[in-house]
């Protein structure tokens, strides 16, 4: 053997003497760690360690998850706050309007983790979070933040066509009127739910971002419950615009009554569930104004309406134009002033033979009285043979003329 490797040889042996020493008692030759002379330290006194020590394990870290983030503007008030804590558990929450009121309704979950609301917020309202948070040590940490839900230029909602509780006539489409533009549109359809007691599918139709109108392949069914129910509450209309309200309209319709005006006989046959119920005369637009064919659906009634010239651009001088004057029994057909009406005095004589109106269908006084107690909001006008074209959807509701298998359009 070497020197060197006697010499560590001996070092080793050296070591493991001293080890035997203090091992057996023996003093003087080693020291004891310094930690020894210190009591245990305190895991909920003290500040929390990253290394081992004599007293308990390491306590990890809390990792600590709020929604909304503090500061956060525009926070839609659907999506409910939560104050998550991994590692560690949450107490004391307060969630309240900053400006003061009643604190939101919540809830913590069994394992004391995480706090959830139970109620949705208000729009436009600042709103302050306070909470104590736990670690496994049980040291406490208090915490407040704020955030502000959506201003009122970016609410968004919806109105519905026909109202609520009303009765409708067969006829009928549901009108939905958005505030702001509607961008996923398919979304929106799944959003809306269309309730059909006569099980009858529906199509929707989209005239714009904002209009939609629904209906289904042949008119209601007789004594057809309607339910449209928009749970618009935080759904995101697109460009930031949130819904703000929920929204649900039920209506029922009446008998199926349709009009049948043909110009080649100068009849109006009124069909009441497919049975001829009334028969009458009648007097169509004239050369120069021509009604409109196709279905129209009687859009109001009115037992006396003022008729004026001008709202059809007709002015003094101008053929055709008349003054200002009432007419009895008016059912609008559209928007422009077409109608179902009693004929003035002047044309009860060519009432069945000759066309004297501006596009109206003309009654004489007795038909026009058992069109307009017989007849409702939603009924159907057909027209027949003028040779004008059919009413436009958006005239009135032009829906009807649509064909089916081209009626979905978004």
């Amino acid at each position: 053997m070497g020197n060197r490797a006697k010499r560590r040889t001996g070092k080793i042996l050296a070591i493991a003497g001293i080890c035997a020493a203090v091992a057996a008692g023996g003093i003087g030759v080693a020291t004891a760690p310094s930690w020894l002379d210190r009591a245990p330290e305190s895991e909920a006194g003290s500040p929390q360690r990253s290394e081992v020590g004599l007293a308990s394990a390491v306590v990890k870290a809390v990792e600590l998850g709020v929604t909304p983030l503090d500061g956060a503007r525009e926070v839609n008030p659907a999506v409910g706050p939560t104050v998550k804590a991994v590692n560690g558990t949450v107490k004391d929450v307060v969630l309240a309007p900053a400006a003061g009121g009643t604190p939101v309704k919540g809830n913590v979950s069994a394992d004391g983790s995480t706090w959830s609301t139970l109620e949705p917020l208000k729009f436009n309202t600042k709103y302050s979070y306070s909470f104590t948070v736990v670690d496994g040590a049980g040291r406490e940490t208090k915490k407040t933040q704020e955030f502000t839900t959506v201003s009122t230029p970016n609410e968004a909602d919806a109105s519905v066509y026909p109202l609520n509780g009303s009765i409708m006539g067969s006829g009928q489409p549901i009108e939905i009127n958005f505030s702001e533009p509607v961008l996923n549109k398919a979304a929106m359809e799944k959003t809306v739910k269309i309730t059909v007691s006569s099980k009858q599918k529906v199509a929707w139709r989209w005239y714009s971002d904002q209009k939609v109108r629904i209906r289904p392949e042949k008119f209601w069914a007789s004594g057809t419950k309607v339910t449209v129910d928009l749970a618009l509450f935080g759904k995101e209309f697109g460009n930031g615009m949130i819904g703000n309200s929920n929204v649900k309209v039920s209506y029922t319709t009446g008998p199926q009554r349709v009009a049948v005006v043909d110009d080649l006989t100068k009849i109006m046959n009124v069909y009441i569930d497919g049975k001829l119920a009334h028969t009458a005369p009648v007097t169509l637009g004239g050369p120069d104004w021509l009604s409109p064919t196709g279905y129209a659906v009687i859009m109001e009634q009115q037992r006396y309406s003022k008729f004026n010239a001008g709202s059809i651009g007709l002015k003094p001088g101008d053929k055709g134009y008349y003054p200002p004057l009432t007419v009895e029994r008016a059912n609008r057909l559209t928007n422009s002033g077409v109608y179902v009406h009693q004929a003035l005095p002047s044309a009860y004589a060519y009432v069945g033979s000759v066309n004297v109106s501006h596009g109206c269908v003309g009654l004489l006084p007795a038909d026009a009285a058992w069109f307009f107690d017989n007849m409702r909001t939603g009924d159907l006008v057909q027209v027949l043979n003028t040779g004008a074209p059919a009413v436009e959807p958006l005239e009135g509701f032009g829906d009807w003329n649509i064909p089916w298998a081209s009626y979905a359009h978004r």
